[in-house]
């Protein structure tokens, strides 16, 4: 399927990550221009080794509005202009009992999963708004609607990102900018081999049977008894910002094998 978008020119942030890889070589693969940015410089230049030399990698460091609005500079000196944002950095943050963190870690993940949104937002939808088209999405994640008692700083501010995201759509969509959230849950990616590891030597099992257990006991709602993978995901990335999901807007699409187990976003 023709995705109507060859020509066009993405930024996808966090971009040494899996889930930013997968994206950028499907989009690569249907003609877009790639701008991938991280902010740790050795991991990006392991990925750009297995992109195209057409891919502009950026290191820029999305807590930083001085960063952002480098970053989008120096990919508009080099492609002229940008049509989509596939905004996917993010931190998992620091685990425990709601109270007992810290303001410092619930501000980490604001300041990172939240308000990093916010600025690479300021950067880049004014410029789509002249060109009259412009697709902007942002990874959530299951536990903006299905919290996690734990995982209280990431719950709210994923939660947070999926209701700002909302927001844009309402005005953005008159301009021709179509404004989603992505929500995955249990992917395969480095964050979750790290809690499978941890999982397994706690339990003094194999990683396997780790993430066996953690199916079985944490996400019954994924009946297929798996992790999902990155490219899975990358995939309805890739619809959401093309030209046949022109009718698609403020929407919180889920990739995430049933594990909410709920009707409504």
């Amino acid at each position: 399927m023709d995705l109507g978008i060859k020509g066009r020119v993405a930024l996808i942030t966090g971009g040494s990550g899996g889930l930013g890889l997968a994206t950028a070589k499907l989009l690569g693969e249907e003609g877009v221009s790639i701008v991938l940015s991280d902010n740790d410089a050795s991991k990006l230049e392991q990925v750009a080794a297995q992109l195209p030399d057409t891919v502009l990698t950026v290191v820029a460091d999305v807590t930083d509005q001085q960063q952002v609005d480098h970053l989008v500079a120096q990919a508009e000196a080099r492609f002229g202009q940008i049509d989509i944002v596939v905004h996917t950095a993010g931190v998992t943050g620091a685990k425990g009992d709601p109270l007992a963190l810290s303001d410092a870690d619930y501000l980490e993940a604001w300041n990172t999963d939240f308000f990093s949104a916010v600025r690479v937002a300021r950067a880049t939808i004014p410029h789509m708004r002249e060109r009259q088209w412009g697709r902007f999405v942002c990874i959530t994640s299951e536990n903006a609607v299905q919290p996690y008692w734990e995982e209280a700083v990431y719950n709210v501010a994923k939660a947070g990102l999926a209701a700002f995201i909302k927001n844009l759509s309402y005005k953005e969509a008159g301009f021709g900018v179509l404004c989603n959230t992505v929500a995955p849950a249990f992917i395969e990616t480095p964050m979750t081999d790290g809690m499978m590891e941890q999982r397994a030597q706690q339990m003094g099992v194999s990683f396997e049977e780790a993430i066996e257990s953690f199916l079985e006991e944490e996400r019954p709602g994924i009946v297929q008894k798996r992790r999902g993978k990155v490219e899975e995901v990358a995939s309805v990335i890739a619809m959401l910002v093309s030209e046949r999901a022109s009718f698609v807007n403020g929407s919180n699409v889920r990739v995430d094998g049933g594990s909410v187990q709920a009707v409504q976003n």
